[in-house]
């Protein structure tokens, strides 16, 4: 049996070795982040979504901390926790899918107008008028309501009135306005 003479040639010779023995978990993800890192970003497309991934692998490995004996297999732990995570993932996004002869929903109609510019332009100044035509307060409550986008609650409060009173003027103007000729002829 012969003993290496040049220890360092020896040693250089030996196939290098993981020895790390991480005495926190913090100090394991200081130190191996970047390379876990590098593989969750092989698991998915995205760079945002490998984070997450890492994180949600990270975490399950926090939790079994206590339970891994053998802290030199922490890599392969958390990379056996990145591959399933994803699975898992994967598996959740799926949907299925049904051939059938008919579409569910039917397409819908075209709205009013919705073609032409110019048809569109006459119908919004068709209404315009026909608002104008309203008595003033009937005409604040639909702006309110429908131009300005406000619940029946808050209409009521900037014009100082009850709930019932936008109910019930919001639909007596509805009303007229369906019932105004110049809106007729654009239907």
């Amino acid at each position: 049996m012969t003993t290496p003479v040049c220890t360092s040639a020896s040693a250089a010779a030996a196939p290098a070795r993981q020895t790390h023995s991480f005495p926190s978990f913090a100090s394991y993800v200081r130190a191996r982040q970047p390379v876990l890192l590098r593989t969750a970003r092989s698991l998915t497309a995205n760079p945002s979504d490998a984070e997450d991934l890492l994180q949600t692998a990270l975490t399950k490995t926090y939790v079994a901390w206590e339970r891994i004996e053998d802290h030199r297999a922490l890599d392969g732990y958390v990379r056996r926790a990145l591959l399933n995570t994803r699975t898992s993932q994967w598996r959740k996004r799926r949907v299925d899918e049904f051939v059938c002869d008919e579409l569910p929903e039917p397409e819908p109609e075209p709205a009013p107008g919705s073609g032409d510019p110019a048809e569109r332009q006459a119908l919004r100044d068709a209404m315009w008028r026909a608002i104008t035509r309203l008595p003033a307060r009937q005409r604040a409550m639909v702006v309110l309501r429908y131009y300005e986008d406000l619940s029946e609650a808050q209409t009521a409060e900037v014009l100082g009135v009850s709930v019932g009173t936008v109910k019930s003027a919001v639909s007596r103007a509805l009303s007229k306005l369906r019932e105004d000729p110049e809106l007729g002829l654009v239907r």
